[in-house]
């Protein structure tokens, strides 16, 4: 499995969420299995955000196209990181 760790300054929660409910990229139509949305609990201004696929190539893809949405945002806004990740353990007690 595949993670896509986004970190995003966000000065509005809400407003940001609603952006990412309205999915502008079609998160299941290109391959995302399933998300998650973190934010830190000292750093309420910032989110986290994982989104699980089966495949490196889909989450490659999804990564450039996050990249060419984020270069669209106003030059005063700090623009979101991305990192793909390999999931080489997981476990649970």
């Amino acid at each position: 499995m595949y993670v896509l760790r986004v970190e995003h300054s966000v000065p509005e929660y809400e407003a940001w969420k609603r952006a990412f409910d309205g999915d502008p990229l079609g998160r299941g139509a290109v391959g995302v299995r399933a998300y998650r949305v973190m934010r830190p609990v000292g750093d309420p201004g910032r989110v986290l955000i994982d989104l699980d696929f089966d495949d490196r190539e889909p989450a490659e893809r999804m990564l450039t196209r996050l990249r060419e949405l984020w270069s669209r945002l106003p030059a005063a806004t700090t623009p979101p990181d991305g990192e793909l990740t390999e999931v080489m353990e997981t476990g649970r007690y």
